[in-house]
């Protein structure tokens, strides 16, 4: 049974969670001529189809990597996010010491909260994770009152994009039970379901491996040892202790 937490991690539980990462010797390795206008809109829409959504932030070669599995419904995460991940993004990721990836885990007591992944999704294939990604949780009391995710995507990007993104979303009408597999994901087949379904699955799958049993889950990664996944809420202050412990080894 999935559980979520919604209180800090004592600082004496997150000492003893550094202690035992650093100690830990895990061998698992850390994560890794002139066209015409209408044909190369064409182009351009069958680009985005084609392309992976990127979500994650700063540099690939950073000496740590932060994975976070994450829920855009889930109050804790959302709490994470405004209060620790959109400092370290400012902080961490910013000077190059940490590489931040989302990993989509949406849970099925949550309405709306496979529907704003998708959303993420297909803002990630055009390149506006980022903005996106903070609008979901800057406004997540607004949308999960009546799921109307759509005008705050819509805000966070210009127009054209939106239209680029809005393209992406097709077949993604119908809203399913995050515990369901999505059809689109069964079939493979682009003219039913929802093929962005398909990314928020692999990260579904990557979570079963971990185990994630909960939301927030972090798992961060330093020079290649990946270290004990760390779940629920964790402060910028504190979080930002361990990173400079690790950077110290």
């Amino acid at each position: 049974m999935i559980r979520r937490t919604f209180h800090p991690l004592p600082v004496a539980a997150l000492c003893e969670l550094a202690v035992v990462a650093m100690l830990a010797l895990l061998c698992c390795a850390g994560v890794s001529g002139q066209t015409h206008p209408r044909a190369q809109t064409h182009a351009v829409a069958n680009s985005d189809s084609a392309a992976a959504p990127v979500k994650s932030l700063g540099n690939k070669n950073a000496p740590i990597t932060m994975e976070v599995f994450s829920d855009y419904q889930c109050p804790s995460c959302g709490n994470f996010y405004e209060n620790t991940l959109k400092y370290m993004i400012q902080d961490s990721v910013a000077s190059g010491q940490v590489y931040f990836v989302h990993r989509d885990f949406p849970l099925p007591m949550h309405p709306y909260s496979y529907m704003a992944a998708r959303w993420s999704n297909a803002a990630a294939k055009i390149g506006k994770f980022e903005v996106v990604d903070a609008a979901l949780f800057d406004n997540q009391a607004a949308w999960s009152a009546d799921g109307n995710i759509e005008r705050f995507v819509a805000a966070a990007v210009g127009p054209t994009d939106f239209k680029r993104i809005k393209k992406l979303m097709e077949g993604c009408d119908v809203n399913p039970n995050a515990g369901v597999k999505p059809a689109a994901f069964n079939s493979g087949q682009g003219d039913h379901g929802c093929l962005l379904d398909t990314y928020i699955e692999q990260d579904k799958e990557l979570a079963k491996q971990i185990p994630v049993t909960q939301t927030p889950t972090s798992v961060i990664t330093y020079k290649g040892q990946r270290y004990p996944a760390m779940p629920g809420f964790v402060t910028w202050p504190i979080l930002k202790q361990f990173f400079e412990s690790l950077l110290k080894q």
